[in-house]
């Protein structure tokens, strides 16, 4: 709209003739006091304004904590100043009259008003709306978001200023009527002679749609090397190699069309197998014991947690306390203990789920009576109180409004206060590096906003359901089919360590053993790496203690 009156504006003094017809006649005393006086009235108007904009409602929004209006106001304090100064001389103006020199500056106070709030709306968009897009997309579970967020922050300027910078030539007076067909015979020109680099970024444009990654995800590589995906370019995407600690840049269309291995979906457990050979005249149950003991002990690998805290302690290939560190052993130890109490958090909220869909189907028969969604609210209000929410209410007049929060100085260990636990437990690793400090509370700080959204939802939908009466029990099945998948596993029996006698060869009986590592993306991506390297030595160790190693 701002653009639109100010194309008319532009257009309106573009027809007013470059040579004037008439000598111009110099504005007259009155003329000049009335110019002061307009220009000194909105002096005073711009200036209450500004008071009132930036100083009493940027108070009101740090009392309501809205980061984003301050946020904007922050970025438009001076831009709003010039804006005001050139829109004020430039309606002052008009009290001198018109033709000759008044009506050039008129053109130039223009073009310079376009120039401000093309300036205005781009470093808005770039600053505020993108901070927002960004802290919205980490709210959500789309990929989507992550990619075309970087990619709109890339465009979007460049077509504000495209239009901005026309405007102001308009503006001025030049005809851009033959430039714009020269610019379309170039790019036609242009567009054949780089039909390749088009291709990747139309390619770019279909990852962007398919979404088979996000950034900071693992991929394996067609030559077998992991990379980590570092961004979406306009033609290229970079990619971080791990084991050769450099940036490689793929086109899209070469990316587009390889089989891409995301190792960071589903999740970010990985599966490592370890080939390993044990005297043939061996008992095989026992050495498929001592292997399993093995993995199960060490405390980055999945698997029953009471078995893996009863083995830990014979692992002998972990680090040892150093400085105010923890030893592996104890930091793991520790950890495991606060993971068994969020998985069995887990599990009752699981199991208090299946009983209010359970009772959601009995009652939407025919329809919920209002005693009937008090007692499915209750029931909802239960499993609530597990996952660490309440209920907050807000009324204003005659309008009620009612959300889920988080509830504050709880005594209780709630699901939300043990995953905090958990996960601070888990910063004690002696493993983890600097960076992991970040990545573990990012990961697990998103999974909780995005649970709290999940159930916001279902609060919204159970307190209201409208036509969605007979759909409740399909909302809350959708919430429990996303934490099991999504959020965490609380029970992960099919990813305990697998031990298979695979084959037997001279003197030798061949092993194979498949186990599961908790979180790959940690280490700097090398966690998988040490715990395969730990394991082996491990197995070294045992099997010669048990007399029954061989390399055969």
């Amino acid at each position: 709209m701002i653009y639109n009156l100010i194309a008319q504006a532009a257009e309106s003094t573009s027809k007013v003739p470059l040579v004037p017809q008439v000598h111009p006649t110099l504005p007259t005393s009155t003329q000049i006091s009335y110019f002061f006086y307009t220009f000194g009235a909105f002096i005073v108007v711009g200036f209450i304004l500004y008071i009132l904009l930036f100083y009493f409602l940027r108070a009101f929004f740090r009392r309501t904590e809205k980061d984003t209006a301050l946020l904007i106001l922050g970025i438009l304090q001076i831009p709003a100043i010039a804006i005001f100064l050139f829109a004020n001389l430039k309606l002052s103006l008009t009290q001198l009259g018109s033709g000759g020199i008044i009506d050039w500056i008129d053109r130039g106070l223009t073009a310079l008003l376009i120039a401000t709030v093309t300036y205005s709306i781009s470093l808005l968009f770039t600053e505020a709306v993108v901070s927002y897009l960004k802290d919205y997309a980490r709210k959500t579970e789309a990929v989507w978001d992550d990619v075309l967020i970087p990619l709109l922050q890339n465009f979007i300027p460049v077509i504000i200023y495209l239009i901005g910078i026309s405007l102001f030539f308009s503006t001025l007076g030049f005809d851009l009527t033959g430039i714009g067909l020269a610019i379309g015979s170039i790019t036609v020109v242009l567009g054949l002679a780089v039909k390749d680099i088009l291709s990747d970024f139309f390619s770019g444009l279909v990852l962007l749609v398919d979404t088979p990654f996000k950034f900071g995800d693992v991929i394996a590589m067609p030559n077998g090397s992991i990379a980590i995906i570092k961004n979406i370019g306009i033609r290229v995407t970079k990619l971080y190699l791990i084991n050769e600690h450099c940036e490689v840049y793929t086109p899209n269309t070469s990316l587009g069309s390889q089989n891409i291995i995301n190792l960071s979906r589903p999740t970010t457990h990985y599966a490592y197998t370890i080939k390993v050979s044990v005297r043939v005249d061996a008992d095989a149950v026992v050495a498929t014991n001592i292997l399993r003991q093995i993995i199960i002990g060490h405390p980055d690998t999945l698997g029953n947690i009471d078995e893996k805290i009863q083995y830990l302690e014979s692992f002998a290939a972990l680090k040892e306390a150093e400085g105010d560190k923890l030893s592996k052993k104890e930091a793991g130890r520790l950890r495991l203990l606060v993971e068994k109490e969020v998985n069995s958090h887990i599990e009752k909220i699981e199991e208090s789920f299946e009983v209010f869909v359970r009772q959601i189907k009995q009652l939407e028969k025919g329809g919920l009576t209002s005693e009937e969604l008090k007692n499915i609210q209750q029931s909802y209000l239960e499993i609530l109180n597990l996952v660490g929410l309440v209920i907050i209410t807000e009324r204003k007049g005659k309008r009620v409004k009612s959300w889920l929060d988080e509830e504050q100085n709880s005594s209780r260990k709630q699901l939300i206060f043990l995953i905090r636990e958990w996960y601070k437990t888990w910063l004690e690793d002696p493993d983890l590096v600097f960076e992991d400090q970040r990545i573990l509370p990012d990961e697990w700080e998103q999974k909780i906003d995005i649970l709290k959204i999940k159930l916001n939802k279902l609060f919204q939908k159970i307190s209201n359901p409208g036509v969605d009466e007979t759909r409740l029990d399909d909302y809350s099945l959708k919430v429990v089919e996303w934490l099991n998948d999504s959020f965490k596993e609380s029970n992960v029996a099919w990813k305990e360590p697998q031990v298979q006698l695979t084959d037997i060869q001279g003197s030798g009986m061949q092993f194979s053993v498949r186990f599961y590592v908790d979180n790959i993306q940690l280490e700097h991506w090398r966690r998988g790496d040490r715990v395969q390297n730990e394991v082996r030595r491990e197995m070294v160790r045992r099997l010669r203690q048990a007399y029954i190693y061989t390399l055969g």
